[in-house]
């Protein structure tokens, strides 16, 4: 096959159709992460636009520029729509259309995924956008601290927006960390090693671990903070044995590990373009990727770093202070790192080399900063001032908005295909530094003159006028300078001329491609033996349009992309991808009218677009598999391979996997929430305890852990192809989860005092709602699996289904016996 039409025939299995019904079916990576670019992009704008604003009140004593309460909405929408609209989806976007070329794979590993979480995070951040326009945005500041936000407090939908909003949008942050990992893992070109692998595909590997872990504590507290503000369960009511200070371990919980989440993948970006503007190789590639691992361990031990001030016992403050210091040395080994390739190579001063110094200069002064408010008794001095505000601007901005600068300028030809215009890209850099700079390098002065954050007027003879009068005009001129970035990326899409492939002489195989790359990304899929695979072999670009790779044919209308053994990138099957569909969209569309439903307080009427949901993901499931066995494939190489149907380990399974570690870091923030409560919260014990009810959880148990045995019983009648047993089987587990979820809530029912009159009851209903959940869904995995054995789908060969529904069975069993010890064993023990 000629190189030509290859190209024709790959394109046409991996294209994209032409007019809006292309535009919302598509689930091709490069298009997922170019939206979700744009988009954070936009809110980027937005939330500029908000600073601008805050610092224009704030430039003149006794401005009446705003009131309290528009001033109110626009900080804590400024905050939130940075965190969590801008920040981290800018990675996920720069992750979801640069990781697979990077890795020498033709998609990520979940396509569907990757399109569902897009439109969440559209219509999640629309629901956000949409109430600042209709003035009912939140107002209670980015970190929503009880009782200040809950109904007492903020009577209105305001909190309720950034409770169920801001956790619309993390639905697309985990679907994202889930694809990275997976990809990251499995879906890389043969031969690349995790010691072979770019040090932006390590970056992004352990900022998607961390995300997997560190999220699911602010989905927790969002949800039991929103039934609260509901239905009056007092999880944070001190008054009726609830605690305002467990939001406040939930929020920092994801808080803390959230810089370094941010900081992260933007440091990826660092170690990837500055050897290249230094012309040579990366220095400590293996003491970067320790640090990373040590840096990740630690972000989460230090979350009271952000409540040194509320009364923590002396000693845990001692030991979260040496622990906020000592997360200083695996970022410093980075740093020295970083200056010992500069030093080792001949560095160009380009216009990315540019950003990266200005990332130097401003990160660095964050990060002393940084020490300087782990110590307890400066952060007593410092707390809630504008130095705070200063240091993190230094941090989050130098950590990470100067690198992604930088990326987007080493990137850009390859997004556009198109070289860049010269001189505008710099005074933009320079309007940027020099304001940026002028804002916040003031602000440290400010606060330690003790100007306190988040008022929105102050008096003359405070003796802040001339640091705020100066530090709003340092943030207009910032401004001009995005607003000149913006200019300059216009032109280079537009009105430049085309760039050449590779205009970096860079090493990695995002630049083994044509520019920009078609829908498919390369031709055929190399054999990696080196870290800068198209430095080692100039001619790799060549050889892969003439297909000397990998999977060189396009057979069947499959998109098929290679798998490899995790660690040493050994050839392990071949997946197939699903295709163009509507049904991220529409599942998206589904989830967005259960949050509306709850936002508007049609509580019931929210169990439909709930049942809806259920509906898409069992036809999602459905769609995929065959009923036939294939067998081995040839791969190309005079190889073959077996599709990813017919192995052991196959995506969908790492993907479960990893959804369930997820979902286990919730249950154990949950018991987390329910022992704070026993152990600090006032007003316990409780003055009505569980009563009875043990005979009914023996039962809940013992069904439990029937139904995980016959899930596994059914997996293992698969293996055999004694397919009528194994469906057998799978349904009688199916009614064993029946029997514990009816079990569970006549628990609640029967022994436990209402959920309003105290926090006990309130968390341990919240638990039993929680087991019950998953008896549910272990009940449809197992109904799926009965369904599709029945269809044909599933043979000894083809048996992926049985191993999920195991997954969740097992899974379900051991939320559910954790559950009734918690309820039950307290008062055995009383």
């Amino acid at each position: 096959m000629t190189p030509l039409r290859r190209h024709r025939a790959l394109t046409a299995i991996w294209g994209t159709p032409r007019g809006w019904r292309g535009t919302i079916a598509s689930v091709n990576h490069s298009d997922i992460g170019r939206r979700f670019i744009l988009a954070a992009f936009a809110f980027f704008a937005i939330g500029g636009i908000l600073a601008m604003l805050i610092r224009a009140q704030l430039a003149t004593p006794d401005s009446a520029f705003v009131g309290p309460a528009v001033y109110n909405q626009l900080f804590t929408m400024h905050g939130s729509i940075m965190m969590f609209l801008f920040a981290i989806p800018m990675f996920e976007g720069l992750a979801l259309y640069m990781l697979p070329k990077m890795l020498g794979s033709r998609d990520m590993a979940f396509p569907r995924l990757s399109a569902y979480g897009w439109w969440c995070y559209l219509f999640g951040g629309s629901i956000l956008i949409g109430a600042l326009a209709l003035g009912v945005a939140p107002d209670g500041g980015w970190f929503m601290y009880t009782p200040l936000s809950s109904k007492a407090y903020t009577p209105g939908i305001n909190a309720d927006v950034w409770l169920l909003g801001i956790t619309f949008v993390e639905i697309s942050a985990i679907s994202a960390a889930i694809e990275i990992i997976v990809s990251v893992l499995k879906l890389r070109a043969p031969g690349m090693r995790l010691d072979r692998m770019p040090l932006f595909a390590w970056y992004l590997l352990i900022t998607a671990f961390m995300m997997i872990v560190a999220f699911p504590p602010l989905i927790l507290g969002s949800i039991l903070l929103e039934v609260e503000r509901a239905f009056d369960w007092p999880f944070f009511d001190p008054v009726r044995g609830g605690s305002a200070m467990l939001w406040q371990h939930l929020f920092w919980l994801f808080g803390h590990p959230e810089v370094y989440i941010i900081f992260l993948p933007a440091a990826g970006v660092v170690s990837t373009v500055l050897p290249v503007m230094a012309r040579t190789t990366i220095l400590g590639y293996g003491w970067i990727v320790a640090a990373l691992l040590a840096l990740a361990f630690l972000s989460f031990g230090l979350w009271v770093h952000h409540m040194f001030t509320t009364g923590i016992p002396h000693m845990a403050l001692g030991f979260f202070s040496a622990a906020s210091a000592l997360v200083a040395v695996p970022t410093a080994i980075q740093v020295f790192a970083w200056i010992g390739t500069l030093w080792n190579g001949r560095p160009e001063l380009k216009l990315p080399m540019l950003y990266l110094l200005g990332f130097f200069q401003v990160f660095v002064l964050g990060g002393l900063t940084g020490v300087m408010l782990a110590m307890v008794p400066f952060d007593g001095q410092a707390h809630d001032s504008y130095f705070v505000v200063a240091h993190l601007h230094y941090v989050l901005v130098g950590g990470f908005i100067f690198p992604m600068l930088a990326g987007a300028h080493y990137w850009l030809p390859h997004f556009t295909g198109r070289a860049r215009v010269p001189r505008l890209g710099e005074a933009a850099f320079w309007l940027i530094i020099i304001g940026f700079n002028l804002t916040f390098f003031l602000m440290h002065l400010t606060g330690l003159l003790g100007m306190p954050r988040r008022i929105y007027s102050y008096s003359g003879d405070m003796g802040w006028t001339w640091l705020n009068l100066l530090s709003s005009v340092g943030s207009f001129i910032m401004a001009f300078g995005f607003a000149l970035f913006a200019i300059d990326v216009g032109l280079q899409i537009f009105a430049s001329r085309r760039s050449r492939r590779n205009p970096w002489r860079a090493g990695t195989l995002e630049w083994a491609m044509p520019l920009p790359p078609a829908a498919y990304n390369i031709a055929s899929q190399p054999h990696v033996d080196d870290r800068e695979p198209l430095a080692a072999d100039p001619e790799l670009a060549l050889k892969l349009v003439r297909g000397e790779g990998y999977l060189p044919e396009a057979r069947y209308g499959w998109r098929e992309t290679m798998a490899v053994d995790s660690a040493t990138g050994a050839v392990d099957h071949v997946v197939i991808l699903p295709g163009n569909t509507r049904l991220p969209i529409l599942t998206a569309v589904v989830t967005g009218g259960f949050f509306l439903s709850l936002l508007l307080g049609q509580y019931w009427l929210a169990l439909l677009p709930l049942a809806g949901v259920v509906a898409l993901g069992w036809r999602w499931a459905w769609l995929l598999g065959a009923r036939e066995d294939v067998g081995a494939v040839a791969i190309g190489l005079g190889q073959t391979a077996p599709i990813h149907r017919e192995v052991a380990g196959a995506p969908s399974w790492w993907g479960t996997s990893l959804l369930l570690v997820a979902d286990a870091t919730l249950l154990a923030s949950l018991v987390f929430g329910y022992a704070f409560l026993w152990v600090v919260a006032p007003n316990w014990p409780p003055p009505e305890r569980i009563d009875g009810g043990v005979a009914i959880g023996v039962i809940a148990a013992a069904a439990a852990v029937s139904a995980a045995v016959l899930a596994r019983r059914a997996q293992a009648s698969v293996g055999t192809g004694s397919l009528g047993p194994a469906r057998r089987a799978a349904l009688a587990g199916a009614a064993a989860q029946a029997i514990v979820a009816g079990a569970l809530v006549a628990t609640g029912v029967t022994a436990l005092p209402a959920p309003t009159g105290h926090a006990y009851a309130a968390a341990s209903w919240a638990l039993i709602a929680y087991a019950t959940l998953h008896a549910a869904i272990a009940l449809l995995c197992n109904g799926f699996l009965a369904a599709r054995i029945r269809a044909g789908y599933v043979s000894a060969a083809r048996a992926q289904e049985a191993a999920i529904a195991r997954l969740f069975g097992d899974y379900a069993a051991v939320a559910t016996i954790l559950v009734l010890l918690c309820l039950f064993v307290p008062e055995l023990v009383a």
